[in-house]
């Protein structure tokens, strides 16, 4: 599509604008795969030579390093010992002693790793099926053989792969200390000694000594269960395989190919049912909050509205009070025993034509309940973007409504030319975290409905038809006697990678990220 120049672009009217604006945006899908598959080619790429040079440099410093830099290589901080970096040295040698004592230990690191039988297709996580005796013919007596979990298996032997890795890098950055200290010595210069490096942590390296506590707790309490639930995909771990009475095994990738199987007893239709509800959820929850709350708080910041404090002061109440209170109290109103209910019965109110009934709760219709909880969300999200409103629109100078009004600006111009941007500047960032939010928003769906009307059973676990991604997953695990925990791992993948993707793509459009020097 040949794009205009900014002058043509002005001669059109609005409809030839918004035509000409979706045209490109269609245009751009395309390009955007397009580059992002070059981006892809170039990181890997761009790895690659990153380990080439990696292992060029460990080579030619193995050749030009003298005898105690050679001797590093085996000895961690044998290189820093002998420059007189005796607290490094004593460090790089500690953790080589910790390791090589872990994975020498009777159960420790090589224990771990032989017992997974690591991506074995067909082959248990653990050698050891269940607990049973043996008889032992010099005691005359049976002996308990415990058997091994596999959850405990799979831990451990992440934990050492982690471990190993950590080895490696240490490894390396010792080496690399030891050349510099030797090119430092070779120039006649100093080398830092262990005071000057205790005082650099709390000076020049103080930015390191503070993330190190927040970066370990990251890497313990987040990527560590990220990498766990991967490999759980790759499991068959279930009730019936739970790990301890009956050890999981290796699958491969069966059961991502029964996840996308949209024929008979695949979970293909299922999934894009609930993920296309999920995206649609997050969208309305997200923008009626956004700009209802927007519009409510325009209002009561208005000229002329009296008792703006108490209008406020209802609206926050909503926040004040629990939600697992007050959306369990709002669900059972529409159920048939609840308040609405109760008139519901007496009123016919709405047809089922695959009944020929009249649907007495709101929850039994699949429409009215995905709408009902829309409705029910806005009530719960309109008083925190109220509150965000306010503090922002307190801020925006007046003067642009002044001169706005001079030139003949209507109100609405008012809001799409001036308050909106302002709005979308700020609130930017926040609306992405919303979005995200609402993805996995299980209080509004669980409390609410449950799921509910249910439209059949997929995955061991009950399926409603306002189930999201989250609730469904939930039930896959928690609410099931099957306890499917590998699809509820791959399920959360794929949720995962939904949400990275459209958390980058919203970022690159949002006005925060974009037009940062137009609200200086």
């Amino acid at each position: 599509m040949k794009r205009l120049s900014n002058l043509d672009y002005l001669k059109l009217n609005k409809w030839q604008a918004f035509w000409y604006n979706l045209g490109l945006f269609f245009c751009a899908i395309p390009l955007f795969f397009k580059k992002l598959g070059l981006g892809i080619l170039k990181f890997f790429k761009n790895c690659f030579f990153a380990l080439r040079d990696e292992f060029v440099d460990i080579g030619s410093t193995f050749k030009r390093g003298n005898w105690a830099v050679k001797l590093s290589f085996f000895i961690f901080g044998f290189g820093n010992l002998f420059y007189g970096q005796i607290l490094r040295g004593i460090l790089f040698l500690l953790f080589e002693i910790v390791f090589v004592g872990y994975m020498l230990l009777p159960n420790g690191g090589i224990y771990w790793l032989t017992k997974g039988n690591w991506f074995k297709v067909g082959a248990t996580v653990g050698t050891v099926q269940t607990q049973h005796n043996v008889y032992d013919e010099v005691l005359d007596s049976y002996t308990t053989i415990w058997g091994d979990d596999s959850v405990k298996v799979m831990l451990y032997g992440l934990l050492t792969f982690i471990f190993i890795f950590a080895f490696i890098y240490t490894w390396r950055l010792q080496v690399k200390q030891c050349r510099i200290c030797m090119d430092i010595t070779a120039k006649g210069k100093k080398i830092k000694s262990g005071r000057e490096d205790m005082r650099s942590l709390l000076d020049d390296q103080f930015h390191k000594t503070l993330l190190a506590l927040p970066l370990t707790g990251i890497l313990a309490f987040t990527v560590l269960p990220i990498i766990y639930m991967v490999l759980v995909a790759f499991t068959s771990y279930d009730a019936a395989h739970d790990g301890s009475s009956n050890l999981f095994s290796w699958v491969g990738l069966k059961h991502f190919n029964e996840l996308f199987n949209f024929g008979h007893g695949g979970l293909g239709l299922t999934f894009g049912e609930i993920l296309s509800w999920t995206l649609m959820w997050a969208f309305f929850a997200t923008f009626t909050n956004y700009f209802l709350g927007m519009f409510v708080a325009i209002m009561i910041n208005k000229k002329g509205i009296k008792i703006k404090k108490f209008w406020r002061t209802v609206l926050v109440m909503t926040i004040a009070i629990p939600q697992f209170v007050s959306l369990l109290y709002v669900s059972k109103l529409f159920t048939t025993s609840g308040l609405i209910g109760r008139i519901l019965d007496r009123i016919p109110f709405i047809y089922n034509y695959r009944t020929s009934n009249f649907y007495v709760s709101l929850w039994d219709s699949p429409t009215l309940a995905r709408i009902l909880l829309i409705v029910i969300n806005i009530w719960i999200g309109i008083p925190h973007i109220m509150l965000i409103a306010t503090g922002i629109l307190m801020n925006i100078p007046q003067d642009l409504y002044e001169s706005a009004k001079i030139d003949g600006a209507s109100s609405v111009q008012q809001f799409s030319k001036i308050t909106l941007p302002y709005m979308l500047f700020v609130t930017g960032p926040y609306l992405l975290t919303s979005f995200v939010g609402n993805l996995n928003n299980f209080n509004v769906i669980y409390l609410l409905s449950g799921g509910n009307p249910i439209k059949g059973t997929a995955g061991g676990a009950s399926v409603g038809h306002t189930d999201l991604l989250i609730t469904w997953l939930f039930k896959m695990t928690v609410g099931s006697p099957e306890s499917k925990y590998y699809i509820a791992s791959i399920i959360g993948i794929l949720v995962f990678l939904v949400v990275a993707i459209l958390s980058l793509i919203i970022y690159n459009v949002i006005p925060s990220t974009r037009n940062e020097e137009d609200y200086k």
